[in-house]
């Protein structure tokens, strides 16, 4: 199967994600064995990135689902699930190829945008970085903060618009969008460091990851693959 075909998959999966979480009574032992069996779809699609692959096979990605929707007995399949406020959790592949794909390196300074979850932090925290994450739904920020505590995660989350970004903070190496604008907000662009680079899904109806770097003051954009996410949106809106 090549990447193309794994994304649109993931289209579909998305549309499938209500009913393809379902609750079971799984042990430890039963979590670990569906990760480790994550981890190895993972690299059959391609990942190859041993950093990227132990980071995925140490965070617990089922305490990332809230309670409410943790019918989890298939949160390690390679789909969106669910999270509330009309939000999804990544599938493992989009979460692992966009990291690869960013090459983070301990102690990087990374800005996510759209916290959701807190899984893709989580991982980003794993492989070292020092991650500021932005999520607009107060529920979403306030469940994020909380479980990647409890995961011994030190995340800063700031509840507000991620179109501003976060100047206060400001400039970032890396800079991971994970939820779709029109076109990449130039804020986000002004607060991306010499030589740092970005990665984002951009448009409505068609979607492609973008990976943006900047070199000399230019900014150097390559299209990547077909993508389906939420949309940005505002604060204001």
């Amino acid at each position: 199967m090549t990447m193309f075909q794994i994304i649109l998959m993931s289209c579909m999966l998305l549309a499938l994600a209500t009913t393809g979480c379902r609750a079971e009574n799984l042990s430890p032992e039963d979590w670990r064995e569906r990760r480790t069996a994550m981890v190895e779809q993972l690299r059959a699609y391609g990942i190859k990135d041993k950093q990227v692959l132990n980071a995925m096979n140490s965070v617990w990605r089922h305490l990332f689902i809230p309670e409410s929707h943790q019918r989890a007995a298939t949160a390690y399949g390679d789909h969106p699930c669910p999270i509330g406020q009309g939000q999804t959790i990544s599938q493992p592949f989009i979460v692992a190829y966009m990291t690869e794909k960013m090459q983070i390196k301990k102690n990087e300074k990374v800005l996510e945008i759209g916290t959701g979850s807190g899984y893709q932090a989580a991982i980003l925290a794993e492989l070292g970085a020092k991650v500021y994450s932005i999520e607009i739904v107060p529920e979403l920020a306030d469940h994020a903060r909380n479980i990647l505590k409890a995961e011994g995660y030190g995340v800063n989350v700031l509840t507000g618009d991620g179109y501003k970004g976060w100047p206060a903070e400001a400039p970032f190496d890396v800079v991971i969008v994970t939820c779709a604008p029109k076109k990449v907000p130039q804020t986000l662009v002004d607060q991306l460091a010499e030589g740092g680079r970005m990665i984002l899904p951009a448009g409505r109806l068609e979607q492609r990851l973008l990976i943006l770097r900047k070199k000399d003051g230019e900014v150097h954009t390559e299209r990547d693959l077909p993508v389906r996410f939420v949309p940005m949106v505002h604060g204001n809106k």
